[in-house]
């Protein structure tokens, strides 16, 4: 990623240049992250192809303001870290469902090592960490989120728990973009899927979380109040515009088994 590129996409979620790549400023650009660019699976419903290469997904979160999954966000995260001076690794995870640990390359998170250690970074799982986990910690981690835990498997993995119960299951081993393809596919295609079974908008923000479920909008605030209608089809659009800064030509449709 160019120079011009990395301030376009800092503009884009409303971030400023760090004056050192260190953990303070890696806490507010996830944040920053979370906050400015949606948790969405809108392309899978639009018929839209999905790219898991640097300059196609920058192209689309940055250059068309839209969202993405985890392949997405935290593909062209990573990129951004890396021209910031980060160190930057790609882990694969396998998100805990009510059946146990979903597929092989289910979930993509990032790894940045800093002098301190190793923090766990993701920007594309919902729900989350608002901030960067300690790697090398077994103690709680607080945040807005939730209370954090990271616990290390018999083989080596690492089990990711939010309060008290498991998100996800990381691999060690360092992955490239492109490994994460099959996975990508599947939650594409797959009427196992929960991509392509679900529609889903959602987005962080300073006061708590905008989700938009099919034609459902949630609007929650920090202290536990939540707003919930469904909207008109002369609604949608508008919100996906104003809740999201989301500009479509049309509203996206459950895609059909």
């Amino acid at each position: 990623m160019d120079v011009v590129t990395a301030d376009a996409y800092l503009r884009r979620i409303a971030a400023v240049r760090p004056a050192a790549p260190d953990a303070e400023a890696l806490c507010a650009l996830q944040l920053s992250h979370l906050r400015a660019v949606p948790f969405e699976n809108l392309a899978i419903h639009l018929g839209e192809e999905i790219v898991l290469e640097e300059q196609p997904l920058l192209d689309k979160i940055v250059g068309a303001r839209r969202g993405g999954f985890c392949y997405e966000l935290n593909g062209a995260f990573a990129a951004l870290l890396r021209t910031l001076g980060y160190e930057v690794e790609l882990l694969s995870a396998r998100v805990c469902g009510p059946d146990g640990l979903g597929i092989p390359y289910d979930h993509l998170a990032l790894r940045v090592h800093l002098p301190t250690g190793p923090w766990l970074v993701d920007v594309g799982f919902g729900r989350n960490s608002h901030h960067p986990l300690r790697l090398d910690s077994a103690e709680d981690q607080e945040n807005p989120g939730g209370v954090f835990r990271i616990a290390e498997t018999p083989q080596g993995d690492l089990d990711v728990y939010r309060n008290g119960e498991p998100q996800y299951r990381l691999e060690q081993r360092p992955c490239e973009l492109r490994d994460f393809e099959a996975g990508c596919w599947w939650q594409r295609t797959s009427p196992k899927s929960l991509f392509r079974r679900s529609l889903v908008c959602s987005q962080l923000t300073e006061t708590g979380r905008v989700t938009l479920s099919g034609r459902t909008l949630v609007i929650s605030d920090a202290d536990g109040s939540r707003e919930e209608r469904v909207l008109d089809a002369a609604e949608i659009l508008p919100a996906y515009r104003t809740h999201f800064g989301i500009e479509l030509e049309r509203e996206p449709v459950l895609v059909s088994e």
